[in-house]
């Protein structure tokens, strides 16, 4: 450790934690889109009465679009501190990461066909 470096309690870490993610809510809008979204799916959810394990299947995917969009942060971040200037690579590495969320949003989004199409479908077919 060097003497920059200060230990940091549980209390301390969550506290950085916390600084973290309200940095990536203020500055990438695409993070406010998905906790959005986030919000509009799990009233989606109540109102389909989804069982217990569909619920769960929902709070991963919205987790995992959260958290792909964060490290995407963090990546951006780590990589213009690397690299100010344009650089390919850095580029690349901008883009691999935005590809991350990409893949997991596509996952939310199938997550969510098989989980509302049926109940949806049968709604549909009730006001028709």
């Amino acid at each position: 450790m060097t003497k920059y470096q200060k230990p940091a309690g549980f209390t301390r870490s969550l506290a950085l934690a916390w600084r973290g993610l309200m940095y990536s809510w203020k500055t990438q809008g695409h993070l406010q889109f998905h906790a959005i979204a986030a919000i509009l799916v799990l009233g989606a959810a109540w109102w389909v009465r989804l069982s217990r394990w569909e619920w769960v299947l929902v709070i991963y995917a919205i987790g995992s679009v959260i958290t792909a969009e964060v490290m995407n942060t963090a990546i951006e971040l780590v990589v213009d501190l690397a690299q100010p200037k344009f650089h390919p690579l850095a580029g690349m590495a901008k883009d691999v990461a935005a590809g991350a969320v990409l893949v997991t949003a596509l996952q939310s989004v199938v997550i969510g066909i098989f989980l509302f199409g049926p109940p949806l479908w049968r709604w549909l077919e009730q006001i028709w």
